[in-house]
C-alpha cells in the first residue's frame, strides 16, 4: 500500500493542502460542521482527523498540517505488525477464550472426544473439538471488562479471524479453527455470500407487500407454506390456512431415476424441485374458490421459483419471507412441529403414500385448538366454504 503523499492517488484521502486549509480554519474557530461543508467532506471525516492527528507534544490537542501529514504517513505503513504477535499477554488472552479446556462445576478438565484436524469442516453429526469457543467477537468485546484501565489488551474481532485464517499473520495455531461455532478451515469470501441471494425473490413479492388483511387473521383465504425433509432429500409440502389453521399436506414422491447419476443440467429427481411443488399446490388451491386462495406466504427456498407461473395458473398471490425469520410463518413452523410426531426428522417421507398423508392431515384438521375456542380447523374451515 502506498504512502499518503502530497499529491494523492485517491480522493479518498485527505491532501496536504485540505489539511492546510483544516488547519487555517480551525484557528480562526471554525466548527466541525462548518469546515466539512467548506471543504466538501463528511463531518465525521474532519472530527476524526482533528481526533487523530492533532499535535500532542506541547500537552493540547492543536491542529498543524505538517505534524497530521506526518501522523498520516507514518499511520499507513504496511505492512504493520500484529497485535497479537508483539503482545504475548493478549494472545495468551485470546487463545485460552478460543481453544480453553472445558471444566466441570469442581474444576476438572473434561477432555471430550479426540478429533483429528483433517483442514475441512467436519459435518453436522460428527464429533467436534470440545474447548471453550468463545467467538472471536465475544472476546473482543469482553477485553474492556477485563482490563478497563489497559489499553494494550484491545483487539478487534477481524484481526482474530485474520490470524486463525491468513497464515501470513503466523500468530494462532490454524487448527484452532476447529474451535469456531462453524468450524471452516477456509474462509467463506464475501463476494460468494453475496451472491446467494435468491434471484427470483425481488421486493414485489415479499412479505412486507402482503395485505394487511393477513396479518390479523380475520379474514381467510391466506395460506402459509413450507417443506419438511427426510432422509435422502424425501421431503412433503404443508399448506396451512391462518385463519382455521386448517392443514393440506401435498405428496412428493421422487421421480423417476432418483437416486441414480443425474444428467447435467437436468431436472431435481427428489421430487420437491420448484415444477414438481408448483404442480402440487396449483392441484391443491384450484379446487378451492376464490375468497379461500388469497395469498400464499413461503420461506425463500428454491422450490418456489416458479412462483409467477403459480400465480398465473391459479390467481394465488405469493409472497416470501425475510431470510432467517421463521416467526413471519408462525402458524406453518407450528404445524410443521405437530407434523413431526408423524414424520420424524432423519426418516424417509417418500415411503408415505397420498392416503396416510389424507389420514395425517385429517386427524390434524379434526383436533381441537385452544385458539380457535377448542373448535377444529376442520369446523372453521366448513364455515368459511
Amino acid at each position: 500500500m502506498p504512502l499518503i503523499s502530497l499529491d494523492p492517488l485517491s480522493g479518498r484521502y485527505l491532501s496536504f493542502a485540505e489539511r492546510e486549509e483544516i488547519g487555517l480554519l480551525r484557528a480562526r474557530a471554525y466548527g466541525v460542521r462548518e469546515i466539512a461543508r467548506r471543504l466538501g467532506r463528511s463531518p465525521s471525516t474532519i472530527s476524526r482527523e482533528l481526533r487523530r492527528n492533532a499535535a500532542t507534544r506541547g500537552g493540547r490537542l492543536d491542529y498543524r498540517a505538517s505534524v497530521a501529514q506526518w501522523h498520516a504517513d507514518r499511520q499507513a505503513r504496511r505492512p504493520k505488525p500484529c497485535k497479537l504477535a508483539s503482545n504475548d499477554r493478549l494472545q495468551q488472552y485470546v487463545q485460552d477464550r478460543l481453544a480453553g479446556t472445558v471444566c466441570a462445576p469442581d474444576g476438572s478438565e473434561i477432555a471430550g472426544p479426540k478429533v483429528r484436524w483433517v483442514g475441512r469442516r467436519h459435518g453436522r453429526r460428527q464429533d467436534r473439538r470440545w474447548a471453550t469457543a468463545w467467538s472471536p467477537e465475544q472476546i473482543a468485546r469482553r477485553l474492556p471488562a477485563d482490563f478497563p484501565g489497559d489499553e494494550t489488551m484491545r483487539i478487534s474481532h477481524e484481526a482474530i479471524y485474520q490470524a486463525l485464517y491468513i497464515q501470513g499473520r503466523g500468530v494462532l495455531s490454524r487448527d484452532l479453527t476447529a474451535c469456531l461455532r462453524t468450524g471452516r478451515a477456509l474462509r467463506v469470501p464475501r463476494a460468494r455470500t453475496r451472491g446467494r441471494g435468491r434471484k427470483f425473490v425481488t421486493k414485489e413479492v415479499m412479505i412486507s407487500q402482503r395485505p394487511c388483511e393477513a396479518d390479523d387473521r380475520a379474514v381467510p383465504g391466506h395460506w402459509e407454506g413450507d417443506l419438511i425433509i427426510g432422509l435422502d432429500s424425501s421431503a412433503i409440502g404443508t399448506l396451512v390456512e391462518r385463519t382455521s389453521r386448517f392443514t393440506v399436506l401435498l405428496h412428493l414422491p421422487p421421480m423417476e431415476g432418483h437416486g441414480g447419476p443425474r444428467a447435467k443440467n437436468g431436472p431435481p429427481l427428489a421430487g420437491h424441485g420448484a415444477q414438481a411443488v408448483r404442480d402440487a399446490i396449483a392441484a391443491t388451491i384450484a379446487r378451492l374458490p376464490g375468497h379461500l386462495r388469497r395469498s400464499l406466504t413461503w420461506d425463500q427456498g428454491a422450490e418456489m421459483a416458479q412462483h409467477a407461473q403459480l400465480r398465473i395458473d391459479t390467481g394465488l398471490a405469493v409472497y416470501f419471507a425475510d431470510p432467517h425469520s421463521p416467526w413471519q410463518r408462525g402458524t406453518n413452523e407450528n404445524t410443521n412441529g405437530l407434523l413431526r410426531q408423524y414424520f420424524p426428522k432423519g426418516t424417509d417421507l417418500s415411503r408415505h403414500s397420498r392416503s396416510e398423508l389424507k389420514a395425517v392431515a385429517t386427524v390434524l384438521n379434526n383436533r381441537p385448538r385452544k385458539t380457535l375456542g377448542w373448535r377444529t380447523p376442520d369446523e372453521v374451515f366448513n364455515e368459511h366454504l
